[in-house]
């Protein structure tokens, strides 16, 4: 294992220094009074007041919440700086806000706002403590545990264009403006974000070479984009027009675009050609420099447990071994009798009847068949849920440029303020990506009683708590939402679909495995990929995308399968607990009207629905 440097231990212990300070950064244009007193206000005012703290580092979450709006309306014309001393300068405020968090009495308040306070409390030391790490991306209450700063599925160069295109708006000739304002900053933003990779690199820190190669495959395609003005011209242009705001929006964007970004597109991709030349193959963080220490905290951040690796891949294996045995008497009722289950899965997948057209009519049989979906789940709320939400639910498909790097799928909730919908990311690259059976508990995990349906309740909690989310909570309760949707008989009419949601649960243990194999226990890549493709079933173009996935985002495919069996044990504790009192709808309204919470907090709320049964 390398040595770090003595420059990045100076700045891991100057991180360190920041976290025995209790003074509050100020902003630009931003000066933070703490707040006094005690109380439900006090403690109300101190929730939205830490809020707009952390959304001053990172405002496009302020668009995305569709919250930058009043007096907050500046931000919709920043990005966030992305260098070392804009994540220093982050992590002083968060220190500074989590002794406000604290300090402050707690007596007094209602279950809901202790949790909120608890939240906070949970997401900023782990997060301090990921920034302590000499190197990476590190999330504040969010999903992407990313070492490589600038990788296949990290990045400006991903991020921003998709977020501009979907999550800025432009209804009028201000937000046209905030658009330009945008891209003008985006130039700082990929160099602060070079700096970052080439202050990694002379660490010894260098993603693996068929990481590095994707990533150089995407941003060349991105940077030919970008030098003829590309897609970050296209959708101001086309949206301006759309809205009838008059300007010279064109020549001014692509003066941007093609004058400044594209230059700082060029200087990431000369790093990333200096460190394909210096890569090996090993896939794992045991393979980088304080790597089993990155991986650590990468594990604690995404499952919000302190368990093991050790103790996560034999949880895989003995998850998997349960799920097989539920698989096994279903494909056998289908004539598929020799082999793994994952083996009869492979063989099952090419049956003509679950595939899709090729091309773009297979496409729109997608779209179609997923919106068909929806609408059906979506009536089975009320028999899962006391209070039923309505959200809207919009299916997209991945835009091109990022399809080769990005997963199958995904999800978000709507804007905070009802503005946007909540959106289905669907991958299209190839339709053979896809079968029917599997696109059936996909829409369950990815929208309805999924992320945008939990999404929905989050938002209706105070504003930090939209802002923060965990791993092992989203994905947990988005796994436990394919369950649920099993048990409300999404699947009896169907095997094969109940078999797509058996095979879902079963990808989601191998996660465990490999994920754990890969960073902690000496796993090579194609090792990776045989298991996974052996034991899922899964085709191999989907499975070598998931590994690399993994092996750019450590820790993060943990989260699932530990939030969902951690919601499961809950459930059961309460059934036990409750007897006759308990309730399915009434627990999972207790578990979505919580929020999105660490597992050790969801388990405080559900003692708290135990005790409702007096």
């Amino acid at each position: 294992m390398q040595n770090i440097t003595d420059t990045s231990l100076s700045r891991r212990s100057f991180i360190g220094a920041l976290g025995a300070s209790t003074a509050l950064t100020v902003l630009p244009g931003c000066v933070t009074t703490p707040a006094t007193g005690s109380g439900p206000a006090a403690a109300e005012a101190l929730l939205d007041d830490i809020a707009w703290n952390l959304l001053r580092h990172e405002p496009t979450r302020a668009t995305s919440l569709a919250v930058d709006t009043g007096v907050h309306a500046a931000l919709r014309s920043q990005l966030g700086a992305a260098g070392p001393e804009a994540q220093d300068a982050k992590a002083a405020t968060l220190r500074a806000d989590l002794g406000r968090v604290r300090a402050f009495p707690k007596d007094g308040l209602d279950p809901a706002t202790r949790t909120s306070f608890e939240v906070v409390e949970s997401a900023y030391a782990t997060a301090l403590e990921g920034m302590a790490l000499p190197y990476g991306d590190i999330p504040v209450g969010s999903w992407r545990t990313a070492p490589y700063a600038v990788i296949q599925n990290v990045g400006a160069y991903i991020d921003l264009p998709r977020f501009l295109d979907s999550d800025h708006p432009i209804s009028d000739e201000y937000d046209a403006e905030a658009y330009i304002a945008r891209l003008e900053e985006m130039p700082g933003v990929l160099a602060g974000e070079l700096e970052k990779i080439s202050s990694a690199r002379q660490m010894g820190v260098v993603p693996p070479d068929f990481l590095v190669d994707r990533a150089l495959d995407q941003m060349e395609r991105q940077l030919a984009d970008a030098m003829s003005g590309g897609s970050l011209v296209e959708s101001l242009v086309r949206r301006t027009r759309e809205e009838g705001i008059a300007g010279d929006w064109e020549t001014r964007a692509n003066s941007v675009v093609t004058g400044q970004i594209a230059p700082a597109l060029e200087a990431q991709l000369a790093e990333l050609r200096i460190q394909r030349g210096l890569a090996g193959s090993a896939p794992g963080m045991n393979a980088q420099p304080e790597g089993e220490e990155w991986y650590r905290w990468s594990l604690q951040s995404s499952t919000t447990t302190s368990m093991s690796p050790a103790e996560i891949h034999q949880l895989g294996r003995d998850t998997l071994a349960s799920i097989d045995a539920e698989m096994d008497p279903i494909l056998r009722s289908l004539g598929y009798t020799q082999g793994t289950p994952g083996q009869r899965m492979i063989e099952l997948s090419q049956d003509e009847r679950f595939k899709f057209a090729e091309g773009d009519p297979g496409r729109a049989e997608i779209m179609s068949f997923l919106e068909e979906r929806i609408d059906w789940i979506r009536g089975q709320m009320p028999r899962a849920f006391a209070r039923v939400v309505d959200p809207a639910v919009q299916v997209k498909r991945i835009p091109p440029n990022e399809e080769l790097g990005a997963p199958t799928a995904y999800g978000g909730a709507p804007a905070v303020d009802g503005s946007r919908p909540g959106t289905f990311w669907i991958n299209l690259r190839d339709t053979d990506l896809h079968r029917t059976y599997d696109l059936v508990t996909l829409t369950h995990h990815e929208a309805i009683p999924g992320h945008v349906w939990e999404g929905e309740y989050s938002n209706q909690l105070p504003l930090i708590r939209a802002i923060l989310a965990f791993n092992a909570f989203s994905e947990g309760w988005a796994l436990y939402a394919e369950q649920l949707a099993d048990e409300l008989g999404a699947y009896d009419d169907n095997p094969a679909w109940r078999l797509g949601y058996l095979q879902a649960a079963a990808y989601r243990a191998v996660r465990l495995v490999v994920d754990t194999g890969l960073h902690a226990q000496g796993w090579g890549r194609q090792q990776a990929i045989d298991y996974f493709h052996t034991n899922t079933g899964v085709g191999v173009a989907e499975t070598t995308n998931e590994i690399d996935r993994y092996c750019s985002w450590p820790g993060q495919a943990t989260g699932y399968m530990v939030g969902k069996l951690e919601i499961l044990r809950q459930r059961e504790r309460a059934r036990a607990a409750m007897g006759g009192n308990y309730d399915l709808r009434t627990f999972n309204q207790a578990v979505v009207e919580g929020g999105n919470a660490p597992l050790d907090v969801l388990a405080g709320n559900v003692s708290r629905y135990i005790a409702t049964a007096g």
